[in-house]
């Protein structure tokens, strides 16, 4: 028996065309989340039906040329475009003779191996049990029990599939009271910074948009990057003192894709929550992408799911420099409002115009004023301070503090409300 402890499996890739809607999915991705996940694609069957079959999901014509491909290139590992259900798994695996995963469970394997973080591997492992539970009889379970091999990372399940079901439930359980936990320290992160009223933008979009080497171009980080779909799984923080503004805080976040599985959607909750609770969104966006309004939309619809379609945006199209066409430049509407801007985050091409407009939306109501404060008021004067709202002080004869600030309309507000609740 094949030894699955390395990645690198044969493997068959299944494509169904369905009419356009919610069953399509992209061939040329899937090829990508296969070698993603370390895959050695040694076959590609591709097919068209208008709806599923309920036995094999193909015909049984269909299923009969997966299984003779299989035997043909000595594949180890048949992987579907589309998401199958636990017995179209095991009647398949029966047929083939060979291990059957589908999209979802793909997505997952990638997952467990991107994560890095104690988080991030208890949300994989947490997504992991509850499809596990779903799928405790399977067809061909002696080849299950091999270690390691793509759709098996990421939980309990690596070893061993049979598991009782009660020892799952009672797993989920202490993974969800740990996410919990950490989800609520996650909350105290996001308060504090709201105290200090430093804003956080969040950088979202379809993985391989270059998002974190945008992030590390900003932060001067050293966020992992690669040319590869989910490179960066765990969310990362930085704070930044950006120029006309003061600090903010920059959030790196786990790349969208098409149809990201509901389960991954919910155990990543508690990380996705940066992107809801975010002051501003700059949504990166692949210009060289020939897909790139249909990924936007897919984004969009991700952000709706996670509550965070309301939250400011700016539409940040990014890899110009793979276009011989495109430059550094700020889009406006005919009113002079932001509709993008262009940028090359890995060679540092319009980085002077993605400054001004994260200037100009977190700038929106800024208000330039003056107000003294007497001495026993020295605590809100360290907070101006420390928001970088002070532009000029002067103290005159009795100790009091003359100071022309600047400062977003709300956080003048917020912080002389604070301080009228203290007097």
């Amino acid at each position: 028996m094949d030894d699955r402890s390395g990645g690198g499996e044969r493997v068959v890739l299944i494509h169904v065309n369905f009419p356009v809607g919610k069953m399509e999915e992209d061939l040329a991705e899937f090829k990508e989340l296969a070698i993603s996940a370390g895959a050695e694609i040694v076959g590609i069957v591709t097919g068209t039906r208008r709806v599923p079959e309920s036995k094999y999901f193909v015909g049984s014509g269909k299923a009969e040329e997966i299984r003779d491909v299989v035997l043909a290139s000595n594949a180890q590992l048949v992987i579907f475009n589309h998401v199958l259900t636990p017995a179209q798994e095991r009647n398949l695996e029966q047929l083939i003779h060979c291990r059957v995963l589908d999209r979802t469970g793909l997505i997952l394997d990638i997952f467990a191996q991107r994560a890095r973080s104690f988080e991030g591997k208890l949300q994989v492992e947490l997504a992991f049990l509850k499809r596990q539970s779903t799928r405790l009889v399977r067809g061909w379970t002696h080849l299950e029990r091999q270690r390691g091999g793509i759709g098996l990372r990421g939980g309990p399940g690596e070893t061993q599939l049979e598991v009782d079901r009660r020892l799952i439930r009672n797993k989920i359980k202490q993974i969800t009271l740990s996410l919990n936990k950490i989800r609520k320290q996650r909350e105290q992160g996001r308060r504090a910074r709201r105290k200090a009223i430093i804003p956080t933008i969040a950088l979202v979009g379809y993985t391989n948009a270059g998002k974190s080497t945008l992030f590390n171009r900003l932060t001067g980080s050293l966020v992992y990057v690669a040319n590869q779909l989910f490179a960066t799984l765990d969310p990362t923080l930085r704070r930044v003192d950006f120029p006309e503004y003061g600090s903010v805080i920059f959030a790196d976040t786990v790349g969208f894709i098409r149809h990201l599985p509901h389960d991954l959607v919910e155990a990543f909750h508690a990380t996705l929550e940066e992107v809801s609770e975010a002051d501003l969104l700059l949504h990166i966006v692949d210009a060289s992408d020939e897909n790139r309004n249909t990924r936007i939309e897919q984004v969009n619809e991700v952000l709706e799911t996670i509550h965070a379609k309301e939250v400011p945006s700016i539409i940040v199209y990014n890899k110009i420099d793979l276009s011989t066409d495109l430059q550094p430049k700020i889009e406006r509407d005919e009113s002079g409002r932001i509709k993008r801007v262009f940028i090359s985050a890995s060679k540092g091409h319009g980085m002077a115009e993605l400054g001004v407009v994260i200037g100009e939306m977190l700038g929106k109501n800024m208000i330039t004023t003056e107000v003294v404060l007497v001495p026993k008021q020295a605590k809100l004067r360290s907070k101006l301070y420390s928001r970088h709202a002070v532009i000029f002080e002067k103290i005159d004869e009795e100790g009091n503090h003359h100071l022309s600030i600047r400062l977003p309309q709300v956080d003048f507000d917020k912080l002389f409300l604070e301080e009228k609740r203290e007097e």
